[in-house]
């Protein structure tokens, strides 16, 4: 039985400082922070940085991306869904985005098919 693995888009923190250069300075050090805490795993700090920075900025592209993939990677799929819309809303043409959002739908429908799979084993189990 194969296990949907979530993938960590490569690129996803790195947007945080290409998309932080109009942002203030507390704001992007929250940012920082959060990419720093994402690079060692540490994804709760790395929610928290990033919530705070849309405290000082709700309209911060990077950090809806960063927490975005930040639920993705812990399997909060409802709330990554929600970032990576209002990601995409405030930044329609941001390719990086976009490509989160694509990578983000693969990993979905990866697990629907491996759950389908396995729900279909299952029934065959059942029957024998």
């Amino acid at each position: 039985m194969r296990k949907a693995s979530v993938r960590l888009p490569v690129f996803s923190l790195v947007v945080a400082f290409l998309l932080s250069a109009c942002s203030s300075p507390r704001q992007i050090n929250q940012i920082d922070f959060g990419v720093w805490a994402a690079d060692k795993e540490l994804w709760d700090e790395a929610i928290f940085r990033w919530q705070r920075a849309l405290l000082d900025d709700p309209d911060s592209v990077a950090a809806h991306n960063n927490l975005a993939v930040a639920y993705e990677k812990k399997g909060l799929w409802e709330e990554a869904k929600r970032e990576y819309e209002i990601a995409l809303q405030l930044a329609p043409e941001n390719r990086w985005i976009k490509a989160n959002y694509k990578s983000f739908q693969a990993n979905l429908e990866s697990m629907d098919k491996d759950k389908k799979d396995k729900e279909e084993t299952g029934k065959k189990d059942e029957k024998n």
